[in-house]
């Protein structure tokens, strides 16, 4: 996870230690954490491998098709993925990036960035693992299906990256294939979400017939022409040609002039890039792209180098900034067990906020106020595990065994903090939950804590069902098949499940409980972290409940169904 950097000094040399605040902020200032958010099949995935690819960090690029001899994406773990061909978990990649664009130093060296990429589940019933995972990072890349367009996953996602003020670039994917046309792309997201984009390259060639990129200048002029030539199957980076305008005119003669005059069409419709409005949530800056076959994805790099943020203060649960060059701090986003078959492991996903992080330092549990070592500290990507020695804000970092901690915990040394909890989406899915023997009735236990505890699903209890019967609420269906391979593999229990009726969960209170529970397609359960939840069989018995007993509280829970 750290690169590496100098060893204590004398201040004679004027190198700033390890720790101090000028390091931090340095280290801070070279990261960049980003998550890819899209529609499934747009192609997240894939073009994960293709940045990997282009970072050097893996030879070859795999692609996820589910299709027989085609390799599974390295970012892709559990069996159910493979077999699938689909993302449900997440994983965090981290590695080192010097972009072609880069500004040098005083010295003439060039800037290395560190990029840390947080790969997200792809299928759209696993939405709330990617909605922690938006809080664990500065950008996001919106992939776009060039064929599709904007898709309702894309948009619930998108409406998350504006909640919480993350600045949005969006990559046209796909423009290898048919596709609808680039004008028509861009009004439909200025249309549907209010976002203005800004392209930074436009394609050369319609989609089907992808030739390369034209680069646009601040005043929506033409600047450079990037000719791509493919390789065989996209495993291998495609290479670039570059080439001046009056060049590339000569070898794409019309084609390269309808690229040229729908650029400038663009500049005149106000399309071009301002940082502060992207900062701002504004505009967003657009790439077409391949990922299949690697064309644009330098270019994806790059904008992130020079466009995204790098990290910053956060503010904390009582609403004051913490600097990145405070003492160390960090958030917990995401708890996974069973990544490693041959080690029953629990291991904690956490976003380094502040300070340093050093392998081995002992840290406070904001929630229990209890201690914690960090002596098992690594970094994941698919099943490939190294030890981290030290971090830095923007970094992030998995602790193994860390039984204590769940989604929206804080971490910290010295200067108390404890950041806002992470809110739990609306499920729409619910079944009861149960063993199928009574024999394993204390493996079942230990499984529905354990998941419950990750977020796989929420767990709800009551008096009448008992703990023996507790309920699964979920975003998506899928997320309870999830449970049960997961019971099977790692605990040997066949959990029984049957559909619950109910199609939505409101927040209420001890106040609003009996009367709720007397009345008709309505039942309360305690989630497990206290919360009261009432379960309501449809919209319409809601709305007739809130018609009827107005001063009973029933709230909307975060990406709550009409």
């Amino acid at each position: 996870m750290s690169t590496p950097h100098a060893s204590a000094v004398s201040e004679s040399t004027g190198v700033p230690k390890p720790g101090s605040g000028k390091e931090v902020r340095a280290e801070a200032q070279r990261r960049r954490t980003f998550a890819v958010i899209s529609h499934p099949d747009a192609g997240k995935s894939t073009l994960t491998e293709a940045l990997a690819l282009h970072a050097k960090v893996i030879s070859e690029a795999g692609a996820v098709h589910g299709k027989a001899g085609r390799k599974s994406t390295v970012s892709d773990w559990m069996e159910m993925e493979k077999a699938r061909g689909i993302s449900v978990s997440s994983t965090a990649l981290q590695f080192n990036y010097t972009s072609s664009e880069s500004a040098r130093g005083d010295d003439g060296s060039e800037t290395v960035n560190v990029i840390n990429l947080v790969d997200t589940p792809g299928h759209s019933d696993f939405s709330e693992d990617t909605y922690r995972v938006l809080t664990a990072v500065d950008a996001a890349v919106m992939l776009i299906d060039a064929a599709k367009g904007l898709e309702p996953q894309t948009l619930k996602l998108f409406q998350v990256c504006r909640h919480r003020g993350i600045p949005v670039i969006t990559v046209i994917n796909k423009w290898d294939r048919p596709g609808r046309a680039p004008l028509e792309l861009l009004d439909e997201i200025d249309e549907r979400i209010g976002l203005t984009p800004t392209p930074l390259f436009w394609p050369v060639g319609i989609a089907g017939d992808f030739r390369g990129l034209l680069r646009r200048g601040e005043d929506g002029t033409a600047t450079e022409y990037i000719k791509f030539t493919r390789t065989a199957g996209g495993a291998k980076i495609a290479p670039e040609e570059h080439l001046s305008v009056n060049q590339a005119s000569e070898r794409e003669g019309d084609i390269w002039t309808e690229a040229a005059e729908e650029s400038e069409l663009l500049s005149a419709s106000g399309q071009d890039h301002d940082q502060e409005m992207f900062l701002a949530g504004q505009t967003s800056p657009v790439i077409f792209a391949s990922a299949m076959l690697n064309f644009g994805v330098r270019q994806i790099l790059d904008t992130l180098v020079s466009l995204a943020p790098p990290p910053r203060a956060r503010i904390d649960i009582d609403g004051n900034p913490r600097n990145v060059d405070d003492p160390f701090s960090a958030v917990v986003f995401k708890v996974q067990a069973g990544m490693d078959t041959a080690h029953r492991d629990r291991l904690a996903f956490m976003r380094i906020v502040s300070g340093v992080f050093e392998r081995g330092m002992v840290v406070t549990h904001a929630q229990t106020g209890k201690p914690f070592a960090t002596k098992y500290a690594l970094t994941v990507f698919g099943r490939e595990r190294t030890t981290v020695e030290n971090a830095y804000p923007g970094d992030v970092v998995g602790l193994v065994n860390a039984t204590a901690l769940a989604p929206g915990h804080t971490l910290y040394v010295d200067k108390k903090v404890e950041f806002p909890p992470i809110p739990s989406f609306a499920p729409e899915h619910f079944a009861i939950l149960r063993a199928e023997s009574a024999s394993k009735y204390k493996q079942f236990r230990k499984a529905v804590d354990q998941l419950d505890s990750e977020g796989v699903v929420q767990i709800l209890r009551n008096d009448i069902r008992g703990d023996a019967s507790p309920v699964m609420a979920a975003v998506g269906p899928m997320q309870f098949e999830v449970v049960a391979a997961r019971m099977k593999a790692e605990y040997n229990v066949d959990p029984k499940i049957e559909p619950l009726g109910y199609a939505l969960a409101r927040r209420t209170d001890t106040a609003s409980e009996d009367e709720l529970n007397r009345q008709r397609g309505v039942e309360v359960f305690t989630r497990s972290d206290g919360v009261l939840l009432a379960l309501v069989s449809d919209k319409w018995r809601l709305q007739y409940i809130q018609k009827e007993h107005p001063d009973l509280t029933l709230e909307p829970l975060v990406a709550a169904a009409d």
